[in-house]
Parts: structure tokens; C-alpha cells; sequence
């Protein structure tokens, strides 16, 4: 192995963390890092938190993440799977085993352009998926900010969103499967369940485990009803609302998303957003949209904040593709550097408080125009004339 394995002073409760690397170098075939340096590089994520990992272990297939759950339980210590390390509140932080999927489980493991749906390991980085996708004419729609880095995995951990969910919706409503392991270490596939029958070539304990899950969604149905709020962008917590008969609740997406709409319970979907903390996605299936062929930007010009995001509830009328806010923070740090200013200044018309992007998409190009000129007169009745920069030119596009 590496010389990871040698340093052996720092001691996590009674496990003396040479013993457990030495433990794990044996069983599992990826690297194993124990080190300082690791420690410390593995101690941090996008987010403000700090928190040493008692050891790394970057896995180089499957078998080697039931390993680590084997070993870990055994021993009794956390696992905490982690992506590209992109999360900003401290998900991939903490005192634990930290398994990094991002440098060899990463590759598309079956793709079916006419069914439009791909699997694909959760190291697997956004914008490789796209570039990938783009020759077919799809491309995977939760188009997150930090896409360059940000992994499939981790993007279902946390139930990512993206400035185009308003249209697409979050990662729960473009997961269609997750094949994963329990922390007992049993490999098992999450899905949509018709009833119980589909649970025939699940082990007892994985029934059971379903049966569990489907009755609470019957019992506590009228409970989910009352208390879960109706809001496209729901992503705190455990998603029980996909254990219902039915799957969730209709009601939260306008008119023109693109939101599936589902028959029956999907146990995937109580995986997303779970923050690797039910099970540990070892393969994902994902759903696929077309690449439109046309799209016209409008920046909205706000006097202040407040009637930026109050504004939100109309312009969405227009069934924009995408709605995103930037404020005069992000304006003012955008002119201060040079390679951004003069395109700063190309769009951005005196000193507004707040603007918001919105974008239109689809294959008929007159339809994205006509929608461009509405979004300008809705702003006049609004009463702000003139407030909207057009973007017709795609790199002018790009470039905002």
C-alpha cells in the first residue's frame, strides 16, 4: 500500500488508528489514508466547519465500500460517504470514516438515450455527465453552480437543486433508482414498489425493512398530508412524504415544470436528500431531458431586495426555465475583478440593489422572444419600464 499506514500516534477512543488502517490496507484494495496531511485535507469542506476524520479510505470498487461498512460496524464507527466536498453546511465533515467516491467510482454504467435515463456511479461529476449526454441531444437538468466538481452522489445526498429546478424540479424528481448498501452491509435496490410483491427478490430482512417503510407511509399518511408544506424546493430532512400510497402529494408545481408525477412509493426517493445516512449509493439511475435548442435571457433590474424576490411570484407565471437572484453583494465583488468588469457592465444598468436572471428555453425560438417581451412588459405593469437587459446572443449568455 502507501505509507499511510505509519502514522500511528493519534488514538480515536479505544481504536488505535494504526491497528485500523493496518485492518483495512488488508481488506480493502483502494487507498487507505491515515496520515496527517489527509486528515487535515479531509477535515474541510466548501462549508466553514472543520472537523478531523479519524481516517480516509478512497475506494477502488464496490466490494471495498461493504468492506469499510463491515469493518466500521464491527468496530463501531461512523461512515460518512463523500463526493467532491462541495456541501456548505458541513455534510462531508466530520469524526468518522470518510469514504471519497470521487476518484474511481465515477463512470456511466449503462445509458439508453431512447428511454432517455442513464445509471451511473455516484463519483461520477456533473459536467463530465453533460459532456457525455451533449452528442445525443440530453443532458441531466439539476444544473448545479459548482457543476464542475459537484458528483452525482453527492448531489443526491443532499437533494441538489439547481437554478433550473423551477422547471426540472430537485434531484428527488430525476432519481428513478439507487442501488446501495445497508449498513449491515446486504446490497439492495431502492425504487418505485407497486405493493409488496415487488419486494419478492429482497432478502427477510430487506421485506421487512420495506414492509416497515410502506407502513408508515400508510399509517401516518394524513400526518405527512397536514404537515409537509406544498413547496417545489422542499429539501430539508428525510423525504417520508415518498412512502405515501401514491407517492407524494400533488400540488406543489406550476403549470409547465417538467415534474414527474408518481403512482406509487419510491423507496429511492427516501434516500435522496438523506445525507448518506440510511444507506450508502453505490450505483444511481437517473432521468434524462433534451437539450433545448433555444434560449433568451432576461436580466431584471431591482431599486431594492425586497422587490427583487417579491417580484418571483409573477415573473414564475411565465413559466420561465430558470429564475436566479443576484444581489448587490455578488455585483459589487464581480466588479472588483478585472476579468469580470466589463461584462459586469454590459448588463448591469446603473447600481440596482438586486437582479434577478430569467431565463426561457425550448425549441421554438419566436416562443422564447414572445416570452422575452412579456417579461419586459410585466415588469413595466410591476413598475419598473425598462428594466429588463436582453440576452439574445448565446456567448453574451454564457458570459452573464
Amino acid at each position: 500500500m502507501t505509507d499511510s499506514t505509519q502514522h500511528s500516534t493519534r488514538t480515536t477512543g479505544s481504536i488505535v488508528d494504526s491497528a485500523l488502517a493496518k485492518r483495512l490496507a488488508h481488506e480493502v484494495e483502494g487507498e487507505i489514508l491515515f496520515d496527517a496531511a489527509s486528515r487535515g485535507r479531509y477535515s474541510t469542506d466548501a462549508s466553514h466547519y472543520q472537523v478531523e476524520p479519524i481516517g480516509v479510505v478512497v475506494p477502488k470498487t464496490t466490494d471495498d465500500i461493504a468492506n469499510v461498512i463491515a469493518i466500521a460496524a464491527e468496530q463501531g464507527l461512523p461512515v460518512l460517504p463523500r463526493g467532491a466536498g462541495t456541501s456548505q453546511c458541513g455534510q462531508t465533515v466530520g469524526e468518522a470514516i470518510v469514504v471519497d467516491v470521487s476518484k474511481n467510482l465515477n463512470r456511466m454504467i449503462d445509458f439508453d438515450a431512447e428511454a432517455r435515463t442513464a445509471w451511473v456511479e455516484p463519483g461520477m461529476v456533473l459536467d463530465q455527465l453533460n459532456a457525455y449526454l451533449k452528442p445525443h441531444g440530453l443532458w441531466f437538468p439539476v444544473d448545479v453552480s459548482t457543476s464542475s466538481r459537484a458528483t452525482i452522489g453527492g448531489m443526491t445526498g443532499n437533494n441538489s437543486c439547481g437554478a433550473r429546478s423551477i422547471r426540472y424540479g430537485p434531484m428527488r424528481d430525476n432519481v428513478r433508482a439507487i442501488e446501495a448498501i445497508l449498513m449491515n452491509g446486504e446490497h439492495m435496490r431502492f425504487g418505485e414498489l407497486s405493493d409488496n410483491a415487488a419486494t419478492a427478490s429482497l432478502t427477510q430482512h430487506q421485506q421487512s425493512l420495506v414492509a416497515g417503510l410502506l407502513d408508515i407511509g400508510h399509517r401516518e399518511a394524513a400526518e405527512i398530508s397536514y404537515r409537509f408544506p406544498d413547496l417545489m424546493r422542499r429539501v430539508g430532512g428525510y423525504n417520508i412524504d415518498a412512502l405515501m400510497p401514491g407517492g407524494p402529494k400533488p400540488g406543489a408545481w406550476a403549470e409547465g415544470t417538467i415534474a414527474p408525477t408518481p403512482i406509487h412509493p419510491n423507496l429511492a426517493h427516501l434516500l435522496v436528500g438523506s445525507e448518506g445516512t440510511l444507506a450508502f449509493s453505490t450505483r444511481i439511475q437517473i432521468d434524462l431531458q433534451p437539450l433545448p435548442n433555444h434560449k433568451v435571457l432576461g436580466i431584471c433590474h431591482f431599486p431594492t431586495f425586497y422587490e427583487a424576490m417579491d417580484s418571483t411570484r409573477h415573473i414564475v407565471q411565465l413559466d420561465p426555465s430558470a429564475v436566479e437572484l443576484v444581489d448587490r453583494t455578488m455585483i459589487d465583488l464581480a466588479r472588483d475583478i478585472p476579468l469580470f468588469r466589463t461584462t459586469v457592465d454590459k448588463f448591469v444598468q446603473g447600481e440596482p440593489e438586486a437582479l434577478l436572471l430569467v431565463e426561457f428555453a425550448g425549441d421554438d425560438r419566436d416562443a422564447q422572444r414572445r416570452n422575452l417581451n412579456q417579461l419586459g412588459e410585466l415588469m413595466a405593469d410591476l413598475g419598473f419600464p425598462g428594466g429588463v437587459v436582453e440576452a439574445i446572443d448565446p456567448d453574451f449568455q454564457k458570459a452573464v
